[in-house]
């Protein structure tokens, strides 16, 4: 009887260990999660043109991201319809939704939109169309580089090269400039390397500083003006020669000489020797008629002195 009670206290206890391991989580707590951050809104701005034409092109230069609405107001042709119907397009592909019914009002047709541009990617060409008869174009990018370059920078093999890149001072500065060169199809950009590369920035101007130039470095480079809206670029092309490359055009134009004179002396020799020719053949034919005479003189004479003998 002692054993059976003991058994079955220590079975009791068993199970209530078992029960209460069961009600305990086992699993890991994951992270928590962390608050969400509000989006701020973006700031808004408006543009609106007044169309009294068939078309016309406003810029739009913008720095930061903005909600943009663009207002196109157009006053009509001579046939003026109470209704036309009107949409939007993007770089000349038409936004989805944008159609619709714009009636006459007070001798004019209005038509706007809000517009998100948010990075580089909604910049570009956006349209108001009045049917086929009137397009208002808004062109939306950053500042752009107006200081360009048509001619190459010229250096040697060796040297240093200073690229200059600057903004107009009547336009916005950029919050920094970036360098890139073309490679193939992609722009690598440029960091600064010991005894290679030196960048120096300015509030509206940039310089890279090319040491130890090779015939490799030629090539395009691209400085990159960088506002918060988008990246203005502006192409520069370099051209890396050796010192004898300059002496090439010369060492062309001394063989041209050295041809034509060695052809002048060979035109002469000919010459001389055609009129040597010439001369030889004259005095040959002159000795020959001088034989000639001198022997019909001879015959006339012998002749005569016969006749003589004979009377």
């Amino acid at each position: 009887m002692i054993m059976s009670a003991s058994w079955k206290h220590l079975f009791f206890q068993t199970l209530l260990l078992f029960v209460s391991c069961r009600h305990i989580n086992t699993k890991t707590p994951g992270p928590t999660p962390l608050p969400l951050v509000p989006i701020s809104p973006l700031p808004a701005d408006v543009r609106s043109v007044v169309l009294k034409g068939e078309n016309q092109t406003e810029e739009v230069v913008l720095l930061n991201p903005v909600s943009l609405t663009l207002e196109c107001t157009w006053t009509g042709n001579l046939n003026k319809l109470p209704n036309i119907t009107a949409y939007w397009r993007k770089d000349k592909d038409e936004v989805e939704n944008s159609r619709v019914t714009v009636q006459l009002e007070n001798e004019q047709y209005n038509l706007k939109r809000e517009f998100s541009i948010a990075n580089e990617k909604d910049l570009g060409n956006y349209s108001c169309m009045f049917g086929s008869e009137a397009r208002i174009d808004f062109i939306l990018a950053a500042p752009q580089i107006g200081d360009t370059r048509d001619k190459p920078i010229v250096s040697y093999v060796g040297d240093s090269v200073v690229i200059v890149c600057k903004m107009e001072a009547t336009k916005p500065k950029p919050n920094t400039w970036h360098w890139f060169k073309l490679n193939g199809t992609e722009k690598e950009q440029i960091t600064e390397e010991p005894q290679r590369y030196e960048i120096k920035n300015e509030e509206g101007k940039t310089k890279l500083l090319v040491h130890n130039l090779m015939e490799a470095d030629s090539g395009c480079y691209y400085c990159g003006a960088v506002y918060p809206i988008s990246t203005t670029l502006s192409k520069v092309e370099l051209k890396v020669i050796t010192f004898h490359e300059p002496l090439k055009p010369f060492i062309a134009i001394m063989a041209e000489v050295i041809v034509l004179v060695v052809l002048i002396l060979l035109y002469e020799r000919f010459q001389s020797k055609k009129k040597d020719n010439v001369a030889g053949d004259g005095m040959n034919a002159a000795q020959t008629y001088t034989l000639e005479t001198q022997e019909e003189n001879n015959g006339q004479e012998g002749s005569s002195s016969m006749r003589q003998r004979k009377v």
